[in-house]
């Protein structure tokens, strides 16, 4: 700049500009940042390739993708295309010269500002729009691959006689179609009447005429083609009323037309149909015209017709003639729901029988055979014992078993067992000390399988293992024991390099193992260890020296993550349960295919249908799609995961199901037919817990088949509230080994009841043949209770269990002290024409942290008993002299001063004195057990037991010379009702 003071001119500075080594440097880190950014970018592409590429599912990924892919680019193109032309087109309508006035100076300003960048301008913002568009279409990759592969399902709904595939796959891709091009259209008119704006074509302010014959034209047919959109919406409409959702009398969720919608929205929609075809015409013939005044008065036409014909109209028809006679004029559309609602959810081969609720046999020892025959009664709570098998097995800190175990079937000496089962899990927070080596590189993997019989427990009221000890051994074989797959693992680990494992640890020191299996990704490669490093923000992937040749990095561990990844299309059931199948442990896990399109089906929202007392404290038990509406569901993939090789696999299982069929043909090969399922494979499969809830909660109101029973909602039933917590959520369905009334045998089921709305009487037992591979399997059986008469129901037996004296005094002594019990799940089994109810009694006492099995309750016909085992329960309830017809197992007893008898007298000195001695000693136990003074009772329990083998013993030597007197003492060792005293007082 000159030197404005008259002096020399001195040499210009360029102010602001950085030197060259500044703008090196900056330059250098702008490219090094996007650098950064698109490896992160191919980081998150690359390790999910490498992941699928793992499992052998590589074609998922690929599939997906380019499905993405296509319809990002199509889609993204054709809404950038639409846009642009527009833009284009007004602005190559402009008018050449604009008129003098201050709006069109005023833009003028505007015009000459971006004319340099037109071009640019018009790419920018057709880009912006192009990638929203896109990224929204690449969204809808499921309706598309249904679509293009949907398979008929060969049934056809009542009112439009279309395959339900139409409403399933076709309508949902059609709705698709029809909002991108309601988006299209109207960023089209946004777009085309700015740029009209900005160069003249409409003005607001100026004189003269508002729009030019060519702005006038343009927009016209922009909104012609609206209109003609809006048309076709009409007659889409039309067929979405079979799959519309609205409230109605006596349902949670109507879907279907009702009389309303027949004789009303169907006509009106057709009506507006035609209205909306006429208004777009009007719209498209101002291209002769050059006039808004016909368009505009149609359109206006079309607005009131759609407020008078599509919603006062059918208010009127509702009003005046539904409300008045609603019974006869919604029966056969309730039918139509009725039919529709149980073929969807596969409950239309329900068996509802009649159940007395009563027994009329007197003959009580005959009723007390048929329990055994009848039921295999599970005492061992799966959701209980956790604990316990956590004290007893867990061996070392850093294993865990899952907060509920499962219950199985297991086979000995040909006879099926119920089975509580459970995997000692790896726990990192039980590791001495975490770091990232020990998190993730030598604590890898849990250890064994530990199993019990669901139907026993021992003298202390401990598991019976059938499956314990570390390495575990027992009734199950050989089999690979190392868990590197499981409901708790869920972080990543690397294996398989120089670092070793942990194993297991015994009493000759710890083991340690290295990972051979070929599962997980291979590190060895340096642009896969960078990926990881990258995806994980974790940097010491790709220095550490604990990583080298043959490291794997193993992630997404838990058996439903897995089997999410490889079929996105599904829906994980939320139980996955361990399994050993051939010499290896197998997850198990259900999956559905499910579809929110089924004609005439009522709706259903998962999460809220499978919650109940469990779900609502161990989340992990419930279902994936917590938020998924549904009317159609089938339990049709099995899928199975190796806690070694996380090996998945998909069997199909309902090889009748068009979800399925349409799914397999998109990803062809993923899922194996159903008869590669081994015959060791299909002995642990089983009926799955969330579909049965599912249906469970439809029946409550679609157990009825008369329209206007339904109408009514007289018959409508109820969950229960699970009576053995305060929690206030439903009772979750159990596992059991049980036979219907109208079975010959024994078959594995899930089981559950009814009530009446709103009261807690019994209303219905509902079982279902959970035993895969037999013929029955899938068979649900309701017993439904008579409406003249009241029978228990759940919560009203668990207030009679709290609400008799002698229980309660009971329960208040287990309490004493810093003891607490838990009650286990109350069964309910069908026993000639009765219902027995039975609930096992768990103690955490003293200074144990773990429930062991003290008592078990029973009730039948109004008989209730509270004793240690259940063979004693059953006895005192059926009347087989109040204590059980076998001696008791070792140290097995009352213990806690249930309801006895003292023992009796003799004529025999010798035996009198002793069962004196026992009387003494049985007083002295029960007034220490109620100051609860163990130490005491310990002792007066051995006095006991002292007394009566002194009676014994007499007693044998008088009958041996010829003598003998009355009240012998049992063959037991034990007076007739009294306890035996051999259960050590510590672990009451």
């Amino acid at each position: 700049m000159p030197d404005r003071g008259g002096g020399p001119t001195g040499p210009r500075i360029r102010v602001g500009r950085p030197s060259r080594r500044v703008r090196t440097l900056l330059m250098t880190l702008g490219v090094l940042a996007v650098l950064g950014m698109a490896f992160t970018m191919f980081a998150g592409f690359w390790t999910d390739w490498l992941w699928y590429r793992s499992v052998n599912y590589s074609s998922v990924f690929t599939t997906t993708l380019w499905t993405k892919i296509g319809l990002f680019f199509v889609f993204g193109l054709l809404m950038a295309l639409a846009v642009g032309f527009n833009i284009w087109l007004a602005h190559r309508l402009r008018p050449p010269l604009s008129a003098m006035s201050m709006e069109q100076q005023n833009l003028d300003r505007y015009r000459m500002g971006i004319a340099p960048y037109k071009r640019w301008l018009l790419i920018g913002i057709t880009a912006l729009v192009g990638l929203i568009a896109g990224a929204s279409a690449s969204g809808q990759w499921r309706t598309w691959l249904m679509w293009v592969n949907g398979v008929p399902f060969n049934q056809k709904d009542p009112q439009f006689h279309l395959d339900v595939s139409f409403y399933a796959f076709d309508l949902p891709w059609y709705r698709f179609l029809l909002g991108f091009g309601f988006a299209a259209a109207i960023l089209s008119v946004i777009a085309a009447a700015l740029t009209h704006y900005l160069y003249g074509g409409l003005r607001v302010t100026s004189p003269g005429a508002r729009a030019t014959a060519a702005a006038t034209g343009h927009l016209s047919v922009l909104l012609g083609i609206f209109v003609a959109l809006k048309a076709v919406a009409y007659w889409l409409d039309r067929y979405g009323l079979a799959v519309k959702s609205s409230d109605f009398k006596a349902t949670d969720s109507w879907t279907g037309l009702r009389y309303v919608d027949a004789n009303a929205y169907l006509p009106a929609k057709t009506i507006l149909f035609c209205i909306a075809v006429i208004c777009a015409v009007l719209f498209f013939a101002t291209l002769w015209r050059r006039t808004w005044q016909l368009p505009v008065i149609g359109f206006g036409l079309m607005v009131l017709s759609a407020i008078l014909i599509g919603g006062l109209y059918p208010a009127i028809v509702q009003k005046f003639q539904v409300q008045p006679n609603e019974q006869a004029k919604e029966s056969p559309y309730v039918e139509k729901n009725l039919k529709a609602t149980r073929e969807a959810y596969g409950i239309d081969d329900t068996k509802v029988t009649e159940y007395a609720g009563r027994s009329n046999t007197t003959d009580k020892t005959k009723l007390r055979d048929d329990v055994d025959a009848t039921a295999s009664i599970r005492v061992m709570d799966p959701n209980v014992v956790s604990p316990t098998f956590q004290q007893l097995q867990q061996m070392r800190n850093y294993y865990a078993f899952p907060t509920n175990l499962d219950v199985d079937r297991y086979s000995k000496d040909g006879k099926d067992q119920d089975t509580v089962i459970g995997l000692r899990e790896l726990n990192l927070n039980g590791i001495p000390k975490n770091n990232w080596i020990n998190d993730h590189f030598r604590y890898t993997h849990g250890y064994g399988v530990v199993a019990a019989k669901g139907t026993t427990a021992d003298a202390e009221g401990r598991p019976v293992f059938t499956e314990s000890d570390l390495p575990s051994k027992g009734d199950l074989g050989t089999y690979q024991q190392r868990i590197y797959y499981g409901e708790k693992t869920e972080t990543y680990s690397i294996v398989g390099g120089p670092q070793k494992e942990i194993d297991y640890s015994d009493d000759s020191g710890e083991k340690t193992f290295s990972y051979t299996a070929d599962s997980g990704v291979n590190l060895s490669n340096p642009v896969n260890r960078a990926a990881y490093a990258v995806a994980f923000s974790e940097p010491q992937i790709m220095y550490s020296g604990a990583i080298g040749d043959g490291s794997r990095i193993l992630y997404n561990r838990t058996p439903k993550q897995r089997v999410e990844a490889v079929a996105p299309w599904l829906t994980i059931d939320g139980d996955a349960y361990p399994a050993v199948v051939g010499g290896k442990i197998q997850w198990i896990v259900d999956a559905y295919t499910t579809t929110n399109g089924y004609p005439y089906s009522s709706r259903t929202t998962l999460g809220d249908t499978t919650a109940d007392s469990l779900t609502a404290t161990n989340t992990s038990r419930a279902v994936v799609a917590q938020q998924n509406q549904v009317n159609y569901i089938r339990n049709s993939v099995k899928a199975t995961v190796d806690a070694y090789t996380g090996q998945v696999k998909l069997y199909q299982w309902d090889t009748q199901d068009p979800v399925l069929k349409t799914w397999m043909k998109a990803f062809p090969g993923t899922v194996e037919p159903k008869g590669d399922i081994s015959e060791a494979l299909m002995a642990h499969l089983r009926y799955p817990q969330d579909l049965f809830k599912v249906q469970r909660e439809l029946l409550s109101r679609y157990h009825v088949e008369d329209a206007d029973t339904f109408l009514s909602g007289s018959e409508v039933w109820q969950v229960p509230d699970d009576p053995t917590n305060k929690s206030g959520d439903a009772v979750p369905p159990y596992y059991l080994s049980m036979k219907m009334p109208d079975q010959s045998a024994q078959a594995f089921s899930l089981t559950t009841t009814f009530t009446p709305n709103g009261r807690d009487n019994l209303s219905a037992f509902m079982a279902v043949d959970a035993e895969a591979g037999t013929p029955d399997y899938g068979k649900i059986r309701i017993l439904k209770l008579p409406t003249s008469t009241t029978v228990n129901g759940p919560k009203q037996v668990q207030s009679q269990f709290n609400s008799e004296q002698d229980i309660a005094e009971s329960i208040r002594l287990l309490q004493g002290g810093d003891s607490e019990v838990e009650y286990g799940n109350l069964l309910t089994v069908p026993l000639d024409g009765g219902l027995l109810y039975v609930e096992p009694v768990y103690v955490r006492g003293g200074g144990l942290k773990y429930p062991l099995l003290r008592k078990v309750l029973v009730t039948y016909g109004g008989n209730t008993a509270f004793e240690d085992t259940l063979d004693q329960a059953l006895n005192k309830v059926f009347g087989a002299d109040g204590a059980t017809t076998e001696p008791p197992d070792e140290g097995e007893g009352d213990g806690d001063g249930g309801t006895t008898t003292p023992p009796p007298t003799s004529d025999n000195p010798t035996v009198q004195e002793a069962l004196n001695d026992a009387q003494k000693a049985f007083d002295a136990g029960q007034e220490a057990l109620k100051k609860n003074d163990w130490q005491a009772y310990g002792e007066a329990q051995k006095d006991l037991e002292d007394a009566l083998r002194r009676a014994e013993e007499a007693q044998a030597a008088a009958d041996k010379a010829g003598g003998g007197g009355t009240g012998s003492p049992s063959p037991s060792g034990s007076p007739s009702g009294s306890p035996s005293p051999s259960r050590s007082p510590d672990s009451s």
